[in-house]
C-alpha cells in the first residue's frame, strides 16, 4: 500500500474532498483542509496512509454529529448513540475510540454539554409541554444527564404547580363547553398522564375549572 502520491483530484460531487491517488490508483480520499497539506510524489508509509485514513474517518464522523447538533441540541449520551448507528464505507461500526475522539472534540469546542443541554430541556418543556419534576428526571436520566445535573436543573426551574396550571391551559380551549364531570375527567387523566401527583391536580382541576367559567362568564 506504501508508495508515492501521483495525483490529487477534488471530488465533482463534493468540492470539499479530495480523493488521493497512490501509484497511479485510488487509494482514499480527505477532507480538503488536510488534503492541501500533501503533495504530488510525496511517498508515503503503510503507517501514515493508515493514519490519513484515520483522520478521514474521524473527519466524517464529526461532520456527522455536527449536522446531528445542528438539529436542536443533544446530550453527549445522544451524539453516542446516534455515532454508533454510523457505518464506514465498509459497512463496519465506528470504533469507541472514534465515538470518544468526536465527542471530546465537541464537547472542548463547546457544542457538547450536559449542564446546557439539561437547561435547554427543561425550558423547552416547561414553554411547550409541561411536565412533572418526576417526568423530567425521567426523560433527562434517558439521555444521559448526570442526576446532580438534574437536581441542579430542576430546581431551578419552575415549580410544578405551576408548569400543572400552564399544562392545563394548552387544554382550555379545546375542552370548552364540556359538562364539569367530564372536563374534570380528561383533565384530571391528561395531567397525571404528565406526571403530576394527585394532590396538584385536584388543586389545577378546580382553579382551571373556574377559569373556564369566568372565561364564558366574559364572553
Amino acid at each position: 500500500m506504501a508508495g508515492a502520491i501521483t495525483a490529487l483530484k477534488r471530488q465533482q460531487r463534493n468540492r470539499e474532498r479530495v480523493s488521493i491517488y497512490i501509484d497511479g490508483a485510488y487509494a482514499f480520499s480527505l477532507p480538503a483542509l488536510e488534503a492541501v497539506k500533501l503533495r504530488r510524489e510525496q511517498h508515503l508509509s503503510d503507517q501514515e496512509i493508515e493514519e490519513l485514513k484515520t483522520l478521514d474517518l474521524r473527519a466524517k464522523a464529526y461532520d456527522k454529529a455536527v449536522r446531528f447538533l445542528a438539529i436542536r441540541p443533544r446530550s453527549v449520551q445522544e451524539v453516542r448513540q446516534k455515532l454508533r448507528q454510523y457505518r464506514t464505507r465498509q459497512k463496519e461500526s465506528l470504533a469507541e475510540t472514534h465515538i470518544e475522539w468526536v465527542t471530546d472534540k465537541l464537547i472542548q469546542q463547546g457544542y457538547l454539554n450536559d449542564d446546557e443541554f439539561a437547561r435547554y430541556w427543561v425550558e423547552q418543556r416547561n414553554r411547550f409541554k409541561p411536565i412533572s419534576p418526576r417526568a423530567l428526571r425521567y426523560e433527562l436520566r434517558q439521555k444521559g444527564i448526570a442526576d446532580r445535573t438534574i437536581e441542579m436543573t430542576i430546581e431551578s426551574s419552575a415549580d410544578p404547580s405551576t408548569a400543572a396550571a400552564q399544562a392545563a391551559s394548552s387544554r382550555l380551549q379545546r375542552w370548552r363547553g364540556l359538562d364539569e364531570q367530564t372536563f374534570r375527567k380528561k383533565m384530571a387523566a391528561f395531567l397525571q398522564r404528565r406526571g403530576f401527583s394527585w394532590g396538584i391536580v385536584r388543586d389545577v382541576l378546580d382553579d382551571s375549572w373556574q377559569k373556564m367559567q369566568d372565561e364564558d362568564t366574559e364572553i
